[in-house]
């Protein structure tokens, strides 16, 4: 073929995707060009998520592929033909993503096999009184026609489960039958509960794993001993939460000649759940325990992660500890890995340990702590230098604002079990000083496995966390000016978002104040890139740590029960290295599967623990229509604005009139009255609406501007 004839055929392919650009430049509101390419190869893919005028799907990369790169594009919903979330399709790109925070899109061209997960939904009423079913599961213009009710009772707010039989390009001509009802969707528990089984989030184990975790025991096998360091004689301990069931992290402490000598022993997990066992297989699946309100879905059944796994006190236990040599600087100078045994002297309390630090001296705090509370002023010494040494790092130092729902326990007849009761602001200073304590423990122990790791080129699973993309950072300049906030210009480094929280640490004490504060605090986090998991160390932004992994809870992160047996090969069998080659061979793919997948499980709980949160928080308002309350503004649109109260409930604020426009996405201004809402300001509200099913709130502004 001559050189002149590739040159025509060129131009040809070029005049073609020209004509094809024309036909596809036809604009969606002006918000989204539609650039051409000349993508004619079928990728295969799966539908992830749908509303109402849109979805995503997510490529199915080929197994072959040297990176295995998770690629999302957006699908308009006349190009989505009627498919559903975990459907797997066909596709064709059909423009690259038209700025760095969008993503690309493509349309859907076949579907290959249609989804199989649980589809769930509400009842609602016709105008005449039929009765359809709005799902919840994806988007759809109008709710489904029922085939088959299958001979349950329905009414008007059911929450059901259904299948699709028979299929449409467009979701509301989908047909379904009913397959099973939960309950009255006005029920938070009952929401939740719909939700866990449409994510496919069960609390429940299968027999053969069940089975597997009793035949652990409840003691440990002595035989074991003689493999392990036996440290049952040394003083350890644990502190968590009052209520805590699953406890995997004990420590002590000492002081030595020019720093430190410090122990954290983590439960091991890794002895039990074997590698390839139903346990591990269902460990690796699940990927992490999932916390929402009052519930929990374990990672593992409760006869390992309440049982022989938990580090209960009083009970020999199986443990992997980091035994590490601490300067009085904070500095790690050594550490080692080592299997033992350990028998934990108690269970300490956050707030008595707390209050003993304080200066409590009640004989009942004093017999309870009397063999570790030696070790209380030393591990709070080195706790605090370290905290001080982070702080040195610039690490930003971010204020979230998480809820702690409380659902009703049943004692009281006149209020149904699993009904929220209240909602409170999860108090900063409640545990920060042992739950300071023990998390500069835990980052010490996490930094220390990295670095074996690293040092060694061991396969492993590391937590990483990457600096801000350019267009977040631009975005948080954009909010920081209309706070009116001027600061040096943002780059991608942790000392700089540091100072932009520094920049409001001096303001009043007051309530504006106060807000403008939370507001740069969210701003900041937003900006940041979410923390996840891989086999490249890649670092930690918002520790500003080179080595970091997730070591110290495999009772409930698949992440740390996958660094357990890879660390625990490397102690035993593997540690010359001749073996290292063997290692590397047999955990090369396993850290990369791990981490991917708990990646996914651990984004799977988030949004679960968010979605869930707000049914509760629904419900919980629901009896408080017409009721005043004192809020702020924590976000706006271009025709709300969201107003978080005290005990961080949020409602949304809708206005819809032509006459707001949005102000550079920090607030949103009536051209007519000139009243400027912006973030941060303190404002009175009316609770005027709660859909439960929804989880959405809805409030009118009464006060004004405080």
């Amino acid at each position: 073929m001559t050189k002149k004839s590739n040159k025509v055929k060129a131009k040809i392919k070029a005049i073609k995707r020209s004509k094809t650009a024309a036909k596809r430049n036809t604009s969606q509101k002006g918000k989204r060009a539609k650039v051409a390419l000349s993508y004619k190869s079928q990728l295969k893919g799966e539908i992830v998520r749908v509303a109402r005028a849109h979805g995503f799907l997510r490529e199915i990369a080929d197994e072959s592929a040297e990176t295995q790169e998770i690629r999302e594009y957006f699908v308009s919903g006349r190009n989505l033909l009627g498919t559903i979330p975990g459907d797997i399709v066909y596709f064709e790109k059909v423009a690259p993503a038209p700025d760095e925070s969008s993503k690309p899109e493509a349309r859907v061209t076949r579907l290959i096999t249609a989804s199989d997960t649980l589809l769930i939904g509400g009842i609602v009423d016709g105008e005449d009184g039929e009765l359809f079913v709005a799902p919840d599961s994806f988007g759809a213009r109008s709710p489904l026609k029922i085939r088959k009710w299958n001979g349950f009772k329905l009414k008007n707010h059911d929450k059901v489960s259904f299948v699709i039989k028979s299929r449409s390009e467009k979701h509301h001509l989908h047909i379904v039958d009913i397959t099973g009802v939960y309950g009255s969707s006005q029920s938070a528990r009952v929401c939740v509960n719909a939700y866990l089984d449409e994510k496919n989030i069960t609390a429940e184990f299968s027999e053969e794993v069940l089975d597997e975790a009793e035949s652990c025991g409840v003691k440990i096998d002595p035989r074991e001993i003689p493999n392990r360091l036996d440290l049952r004689e040394v003083p350890i301990f644990t502190i968590d939460g009052a209520d805590t069931k699953d406890i995997d992290d004990a420590i002590h402490i000492e002081k030595v000649e020019g720093g430190y000598r410090l122990g954290v022993h983590i439960a091991d997990v890794s002895h039990y759940v074997r590698e390839k066992s139903a346990l591990d297989e269902e460990a690796f699946s699940r990927g992490t325990s999932v916390y929402i309100a009052d519930l929990v879905v374990p990672m593992l059944p409760k006869a390992l992660s309440n049982g022989i796994c938990s580090l209960n006190p009083q009970e020999e236990r199986l443990a992997f500890s980091c035994l590490m040599e601490v300067a009085k600087s904070g500095e790690l100078k050594s550490f080692e890995f080592k299997k033992s045994v350990i028998c934990s002297r108690l269970q300490g309390v956050y707030h008595e340990i707390n209050a003993i630090l304080d200066g409590d001296k009640s004989p009942d705090l004093h017999d309870k702590y009397r063999e570790v509370a030696e070790q209380f002023p030393i591990m709070s010494e080195l706790a605090t230098t370290l905290k001080k040494n982070r702080e040195g790092r610039n690490a930003p130092n971010l204020n979230s604002s998480e809820s702690k729902i409380i659902c009703a326990d049943g004692s009281d007849e006149n209020v149904e079990a699993g009904f929220c009761i209240d909602i409170q602001r999860r108090a900063s200073g409640e545990n920060a000083v042992s739950e300071g304590i023990i998390e500069e423990f835990m980052l010490l122990a996490n930094n220390a496995a990295a670095r074996l790791a690293m040092q060694n080129e061991l396969p492993f699973v590391y937590r990483v966390h990457e600096a801000p993309a350019e267009e977040k950072l631009l975005r948080l300049s954009e909010t920081l000016a209309g706070l009116g906030i001027t600061i040096p210009e943002l780059k991608p480094t942790a000392e700089s978002l540091s100072a932009v929280l520094k920049s409001v640490e001096s303001l009043p004490d007051d309530e504006r104040s106060a807000g403008k504060k939370e507001v740069v605090s969210m701003a900041v986090l937003r900006a940041m890139m979410k923390a996840k998991y891989s086999h490249e160390p890649l670092g930690h932004f918002g520790l500003v740590m080179s080595e970091y992994a997730h070591f110290t809870s495999p009772i409930r992160r698949y992440p740390d029960l996958s660094i357990h047996r890879i660390l625990s090969d490397y102690i035993g069998d593997y540690s010359d290295s001749a073996k290292k080659q063997s290692l590397n061979r047999k955990y090369m793919k396993f850290a990369h599967d791990s981490a991917l997948h708990s990646t996914h499980a651990e984004l799977k709980a988030v949004n679960a623990e968010r979605d869930c949160g707000k049914y509760y928080a629904a419900e919980f308002m629901s009896d408080k229509i017409d009721m005043e309350f004192d809020g702020m503004i924590s976000g706006v649109t271009d025709v709300s604005v969201y107003v978080m109260l005290e005990n961080t409930v949020e409602g949304r604020v809708h206005f819809g009139s032509e006459d707001f426009r949005l102000d550079g996405n920090i607030a949103l201004s009536n051209s007519v009255t000139g009243v400027r809402y912006v973030l941060g300001d303190r404002v009175r509200v009316k609770c005027v609406r709660c859909n439960v099913p929804l989880g959405m709130i809805d409030f009118e502004i009464v006060g004004g501007i405080l």
